[in-house]
């Protein structure tokens, strides 16, 4: 198949008996009944894309104004005489005031492309209640998912498919033609009930993002109260000292690579419990269980908060010598090793580590804006699958394992110093280590070559006490047939 008909929409130009359409899609007469913003943004779109566009208003001479010279805007009434194909344009509670029309709107096809304030607000959707109220027409839902930014700029911004639904399999062709023509991609969702589910879509605030975003928050919180615990709670406690003033930028800074730490491992994590459960079955075939399958599919969100918090690391840590108590920490310094004659404080070890602690952390930055880079759509469609598991799982795991670095770079000695045990509180780099440590260890064992060649026949369809056939040479150069448990 070319390049240009995996490009093609799901929807074509044909109707499912195969039919060839009788207008083409391009240049027919089209009604838009409603003249608010989203009506005049599709009114707009239907003249850049050829098409004559009716207007049905209730005040046609003060809302002329408002569309495209070149269509033409009129009465309901008479707008709906001119084309068998009518967007309905207005709010749910408005259907009623298009009764008056229902002899004139019979046998049209209806485009229903309103939207809820609330999901689930009515037991039935808005298609299907108009459906009710015209049951002489062909209801259409579609077009609702789209913004009117999006109608205006058209397929350049903008999320591109049109979710459509209905009953009749023609009336979906023809409206499918219509998107097709604007530049957009039809998506066929089945039948009129559908539509509430279509009419949610829009309602929804990040689905995907919200267990990722508040793992990512509840990690923030539990690493910010530790630190807050051991930097500024003890030192108060203990020595009667007031650094309060650490909260806003240092402990910030302390807790975000934590976080970003952790929710990296976590994006592997789910892999090594998957990998495991696949070698303890002995089978692919074995469903997960809901809560592993679930972190599965948000492991791209995970990855891209990872990536967040570690840039708002980067950022807090090159603010770090621009504060106010830094300064006076320096001339603080300066003022003592004066007093105390020391003319050299160069410490050999502390600035090989500090230069290796920056330099890993610089790399591990950089691969992570990778994989947040090659995670964006645009991006991955343009990369083969080979690419993309590339990128995603090997530079990935590369970059889990030089943040373990850039962490034990950090730490060097102080896990082993007392002092840095407050209310006998490990430091927090060495909380951060378990998990990352965990997957790494599990990617070391799979990596042997006894694991991973069980694992990659588990992967192609092997199972554990299955039977299969295999084929034998004989003695005498011809080949037999056999049977083995593939346990063997």
């Amino acid at each position: 198949m070319s390049g240009g008909d995996m490009a093609k929409p799901l929807l074509g130009h044909r109707s499912v008996e195969g039919e060839q359409s009788v207008a083409p899609a391009a240049g027919r007469t089209v009604g838009v009944l409603g003249s608010g913003d989203f009506a005049r943004s599709l009114a707009i779109r239907l003249v850049c894309s050829g098409f004559k566009v009716v207007v049905g208003s209730r005040n046609p001479k003060r809302k002329a104004g408002l569309f495209p010279s070149a269509a033409e805007v009129t009465f309901q009434a008479e707008a709906v005489k001119k084309t068998d194909v009518i967007f309905v344009a207005v709010f749910r509670e408005h259907y009623s005031t298009l009764c008056d029309l229902a002899d004139v709107l019979a046998g049209k096809i209806l485009v229903d492309v309103s939207n809820n304030t609330e999901i689930n607000h009515h037991r039935e959707s808005n298609a299907e209640y108009l459906a009710s109220l015209f049951p002489a027409c062909t209801v259409v839902k579609g077009f609702n998912v789209i913004s009117a930014w999006t109608l205006q700029s058209g397929a350049r911004d903008g999320n591109k498919q049109v979710l459509i639904c209905s009953n009749n399999q023609e009336a979906k062709r023809i409206v499918a033609e219509i998107a097709q023509v604007m530049g957009f991609t039809p998506v066929d969702m089945g039948c009129m009930s559908s539509a509430c589910e279509i009419e949610n879509i829009p309602l929804r605030l990040l689905p995907a993002w919200r267990i990722p975003i508040f793992l990512a928050l509840g990690l923030f919180l539990c690493f910010f109260t530790y630190n807050l615990v051991r930097q500024v709670i003890h030192p108060y406690i203990r020595e009667q000292k007031n650094k309060f003033y650490k909260i806003p930028i240092e402990v910030v800074n302390t807790t975000l690579p934590c976080v970003a730490y952790v929710m990296l491992s976590l994006v592997y994590l789910p892999g090594v419990l998957a990998a495991s459960s696949q070698l303890y079955y002995g089978t692919k075939y074995r469903r997960f269980p809901d809560w592993l399958d679930q972190w599965l599919q948000h492991r791209k969100q995970i990855g891209l908060l990872s990536f967040f918090f570690a840039a708002l690391h980067a950022v807090y840590s090159l603010c770090l010598p621009l504060r106010r108590s830094h300064r006076y920490q320096l001339i603080e310094t300066a003022v003592k090793q004066a007093v105390e004659k020391k003319m050299n404080i160069w410490v050999e070890e502390e600035v090989w580590r500090m230069e290796i602690y920056i330099s890993v952390g610089i790399i591990a930055l950089g691969l992570l804006s990778l994989l947040a880079i090659t995670s964006l759509p645009s991006i991955a469609n343009s990369l083969n699958w080979r690419e993309f598991s590339f990128i995603q799982s090997t530079l990935g795991f590369l970059a889990l394992v030089i943040s373990t670095l850039h962490t034990l770079t950090y730490g060097w000695s102080r896990a082993f110093d007392e002092n840095q045990y407050k209310f006998y509180l490990p430091p927090t780099f060495t909380l951060t280590l378990l998990v990352p440590c965990t997957v790494i260890l599990a990617k070391v064992v799979f990596s042997l070559p006894c694991v991973h060649q069980r694992l990659l026949r588990i992967r192609r369809g092997w199972e554990k006490g299955r039977y299969v056939k295999f084929v034998l040479p004989s003695a005498t150069g011809d080949y037999s047939s056999g049977e083995t448990s593939s346990n063997v």
